[in-house]
């Protein structure tokens, strides 16, 4: 049988991100709406927005490949699982999952050759993600993938990507297998690869709509979203924990759980005395939330435990409150904040109650009438006719 050549005119034109969505079912009013959404979770402004849109609507799919290392595919869990329809349904299909060891169907040599057909055919295009930390000890003996090290497929991989997103706390600062006393060396992704721009995407996992919004963001705009000094996408990891946290004005009247078991626990006052690290967390738990914006590890009765941060494995007990917060000012007193608060709130009310007294007093004197001199008593016993009465007088 002959082999038909492909032409210009024959080839198999490549979808757009939009012509997937809506070969899938989407349509466009879920198409704008997941725009909005997305928008709002990064941080966009009004216009921005309508640029994710038609950036959705005229780019071709991201080519990915997602490799992992030493891991517990949490963060592949965590995205897979989104709550939000198109991330969960489409968005492995939006950025071109070209391999991955977790979710390919194919095994053995044929897994192989999708990796180097991927790195290629769209060499200096394809987005690089990776999943876990690389072993450095014993020449990286213990993790390797087809006869190589992950250090070597690293390596190998990320010589032509267009940009590296390290997923979880393992790929970005080691996490449970850098903890001590660390027996593989287990090392993160950017002290490992250099002169590529990396993404730290922190967390044990990340939350879905993070790892979501980043992606978008890179297939939008064409580059990196600002970081912090960590390398962390400011869009999600500004703010503190502490500072979206429902459970802060207890914190800062100085109402904490003592133990779980106590009946501060069950009012849901403040969590810091038994170990909460928000604090000192910066990420988008109190604000993005999981499980599609219901609850997230706080509001479920459950300390904050700093996975969004380096070397949170080893940042003490997790149950165990952190003795001061330097640079947080009051913060670092939390046992006094109650009585502080006490004191400022009857000073307060004395304050108030005697302000009140006085204006009280001030009120009284102003409507009471003074006495009158005796002059003015003599002119109101025997008052002058006025020129009505006279001319009433005249009248009559």
């Amino acid at each position: 049988m002959a082999t038909e050549i492909e032409t210009p005119q024959t080839q198999r034109k490549e979808e757009t991100i939009y012509e997937r969505m809506m070969a899938r079912g989407v349509t466009r009013r879920e198409f704008l709406s997941f725009c909005a959404w997305m928008g709002a979770c990064i941080g966009l402004e009004k216009s921005a927005i309508a640029q994710m849109a038609q950036a959705l609507e005229t780019k071709k799919r991201i080519p990915v490949v997602w490799l992992h290392f030493q891991e517990c595919t949490c963060c592949s869990e965590s995205f897979i699982r989104s709550s939000h329809p198109i991330v969960a349904d489409i968005l492995l299909d939006k950025v071109s999952l070209d391999y991955t060891e977790t979710l390919l169907a194919a095994s053995g040599h044929q897994a192989e050759k999708c990796l180097q057909d991927t790195i290629t055919k769209y060499k200096g295009e394809y987005l690089l993600c990776i999943e876990g930390s690389v072993p450095m000890g014993d020449d990286g003996i213990y993790c390797c993938i087809g006869g190589k090290t992950a250090k070597q497929i690293a390596e190998e991989v990320a010589k032509d990507a267009k940009a590296i997103v390290a997923w979880g706390n393992c790929a970005c600062s080691g996490c449970v297998q850098a903890a001590k006393p660390n027996p593989t060396s287990a090392t993160p992704i950017h002290r490992v690869l250099a002169g590529k721009p990396i993404v730290n995407v922190q967390g044990c996992p990340p939350i879905a709509e993070v790892m979501a919004g980043v992606l978008v963001h890179l297939l939008t705009f064409d580059r990196i979203p600002q970081l912090d000094s960590l390398g962390r996408p400011k869009a999600f990891y500004s703010r503190r924990v502490h500072d979206t946290c429902y459970r802060r004005p207890n914190y800062d009247a100085g109402l904490f759980v003592e133990s779980f078991d106590d009946e501060n626990a069950r009012k849901g006052y403040c969590l810091y005395k038994v170990g909460c690290r928000g604090p000192s967390t910066y990420n988008s738990c109190g604000t993005i939330r999981w499980n599609g914006g219901v609850s997230f590890p706080i509001q479920a009765g459950h300390p904050c435990i700093g996975c969004s941060e380096a070397n949170f494995w080893d940042n003490g007990p997790f149950y165990q409150r952190l003795p001061n917060f330097p640079g947080f000012g009051i913060e670092a007193t939390a046992d006094k904040i109650g009585v502080a608060a006490a004191v400022v709130a009857t000073a307060g009310l004395v304050g108030h109650a005697v302000l009140t007294s006085v204006r009280k007093r001030e009120i009284i004197n102003e409507k009471r009438p003074s006495k009158p001199s005796p002059a003015m008593a003599t002119a109101t016993a025997n008052p002058k006719p006025t020129e009505c009465h006279h001319e009433q007088s005249n009248r009559s």
